[in-house]
């Protein structure tokens, strides 16, 4: 009897593991036996939503990678049905972005074989990357080096598309040249173009501006204000496909009555990709033969910084999410996932994607409950691929420009310089280095920035500062991430909640990369109502930190001071 009890929890608890392996390998396991009505509701209303946003965008970015535009649209919807599967948030929705095409259009030169092959090896890389659980290699880029890439990246594609607001053609992509021959040639510029780019700008920065002021009144509104607000958001929410309709109505009008008034986006293959293994070897135009080791030999000069940015912004997306709506995403499942995605999109003709951070924001703002929003997304794109896609001809280039310029416009965010400058001055440099270095060349920024930060990093562990009794060091930013992880998980993660004592006699200097993180950590600490308190921190450490603003900071002279300061908030809570 003894024996069969004990084989009986034996077999219970294999299938416990069991089944938590298969929801860690699948998460949508864990949302979808509890689905209801309600969620369906608020699933169709997010997706839909984000549909009607990631389809002008899709249309646009791919005129950033220099592709036609049909493949902006071929990338964006396999993304909705993995994800669903194995994503393990609610919100992130995959797809291009600004910065991914970017980086694209430096390397496929407007060959969609170049783009496709492109997608499969970052795919593959970052599959086995999740696999083999290296993640953490994301830890050796640093905040400043990532806010001066996204600065750099979205000056370039800003004033890159002046010039199809200005309807100039066969302007160079290299960013002087482009400076250079868009005043050149200014004199050329479309009045059409102009008029109509002009417009488009305007009213996405008024119904932007609009949307931001809501709910900044502290008086309770009334029902009429706020049926008024609600109907503002909705416009606000669909501010880009308004625009490119709108466009592309006066556009077709003009063009009926046989005034060729705009540059427009022109023929697009019509119907729905087919399903098919990438092209590996591809002959020119000229009757050049491209084998397939002479497309990776041109590929792996741009992937390498491609695979690190798509993870990157993955990564800078669910951290702010966690922060925002207090839950933590599994790192390797979202790179698992968006490999994953990227090799199956190479089988539709899909470029690059990665989480897109302005299409995450609304999914999350407009109520989505689970990832099965994403399917309703990917139907809308494939609507508008089957039956939309002659109209796309008339959309003028302008509009299209213009809802880029907006799309980037936020990420050009200087405020973050004095805040590292009163952190600590150095982190500048590494800021500095990939801001300046992107506009020759975007992957050597990326790649000088990381170059400088690891030679910063190195110098001071060959120098630490030497007392007479012990040696001290840093907290830079490559443990950041595993201190704010291992403090999560034994503290916050756990059935109750603890407080912390953070011992901090050794920490000699710190970066701005671990004062963001701490900004975060503090809030998650509040959030679960127990303290995390600093001690014996060195007056330099301890000046930085009171001069960063961070939210329920404290700290104390000992562990017993900071003990007793834990107890008296208790009570006070």
């Amino acid at each position: 009897s003894g024996h069969k009890d004990h084989c009986r929890q034996l077999t219970r608890l294999v299938t416990v593991c069991s089944l938590a392996t298969l929801r860690t390998c699948f998460p949508i396991l864990t949302w979808l036996p509890r689905y209801s009505l309600a969620w369906l509701k608020m699933d169709l209303l997010a997706g839909l939503t984000v549909g009607l946003t990631v389809v002008p965008q899709a249309l646009a970015y791919a005129e950033v990678a220099g592709l036609p535009v049909q493949y902006g649209l071929y990338s964006s919807f396999m993304g909705g049905f993995l994800y669903c599967v194995f994503g393990t948030s609610k919100d992130i929705t995959l797809g291009p972005t600004s910065i991914m095409s970017l980086l694209c259009s430096f390397y496929v030169g407007g060959d969609p074989v170049y783009a496709v092959v492109l997608t499969l090896m970052c795919g593959l890389t970052q599959t086995a990357m999740a696999l083999l659980r290296l993640g953490f290699l994301l830890d050796f880029i640093s905040y400043p080096v990532v806010k001066g890439f996204t600065c750099a990246a979205a000056v370039t594609i800003g004033f890159g598309q002046f010039k199809n607001v200005l309807g100039l053609k066969n302007i160079p992509r290299q960013f002087f040249l482009q400076v250079y021959y868009m005043f050149h040639r200014l004199p050329e510029a479309r009045v059409g173009d102009v008029i109509l780019g002009l417009f488009c700008l305007l009213f996405l920065v008024m119904i932007t501006v609009m949307k931001n002021t809501l709910g900044s009144s502290e008086v309770t509104p009334s029902p009429l204000v706020r049926f008024a607000r609600s109907l503002v958001w909705s416009f606000a929410t669909v501010r880009n496909a308004l625009v490119v309709i709108a466009a592309a109505c006066v556009a077709y009008s003009a063009e009926v009555m046989g005034c060729h008034l705009f540059t427009l986006t022109g023929q697009t293959a019509e119907g729905l990709p087919a399903f098919s293994p990438p092209a590996l070897s591809e002959t020119t135009a000229n009757g050049t033969h491209m084998s397939f080791s002479d497309i990776i030999l041109v590929s792996s000069q741009t992937e390498g910084s491609l695979k690190y940015m798509l993870m990157l912004f993955k990564k800078k997306i669910f951290q702010h999410l966690g922060s925002q709506n207090n839950y933590r995403i599994d790192a390797n499942q979202e790179i698992f996932v968006i490999g994953l995605t990227n090799v199956l999109g190479s089988f539709v003709s899909a470029y690059p994607v990665t989480g897109s951070f302005g299409r995450t924001a609304v999914n999350s703002q407009t109520g989505a409950c689970t990832p099965a929003g994403g399917i309703v997304t990917s139907v809308v794109v494939l609507l508008s691929l089957a039956f939309l896609m002659p109209l796309f001809a008339y959309i003028p280039k302008a509009s299209l420009a213009a809802v880029i310029i907006c799309a980037v416009a936020p990420m050009m965010d200087f405020r973050v310089l004095p805040q590292i400058w009163r952190v600590k001055k150095l982190d500048l440099l590494p800021f500095l280095v990939t801001f300046l270095v992107s506009f020759w060349e975007v992957q050597y920024g990326i790649m000088g920035g990381v170059v400088v930060s690891v030679l910063m990093l190195l110098y001071l562990v060959a120098r630490p500062e030497v007392k007479v009794s012990e040696l001290s060091s840093g907290l830079n930013f490559p443990a950041t991430e595993y201190l704010s992880a291992f403090l999560r998980a034994h503290a916050l993660h756990v059935s109750t909640p603890r407080c912390v004592v953070l011992d901090c006699h050794h920490v000699s200097s710190i970066d701005y990369t671990v004062v963001n993180e701490l900004k975060d950590l503090l809030k998650q600490f509040k959030l679960h109502d127990v303290s995390l308190v600093f001690s014996r921190l060195k007056p330099c450490v301890l000046e930085v930190l009171l001069s960063s603003d961070l939210p329920g900071f404290r700290h104390g002279d000992s562990i017993e001071a900071c003990l007793q300061i834990m107890s008296i908030n208790a009570h006070y809570d």
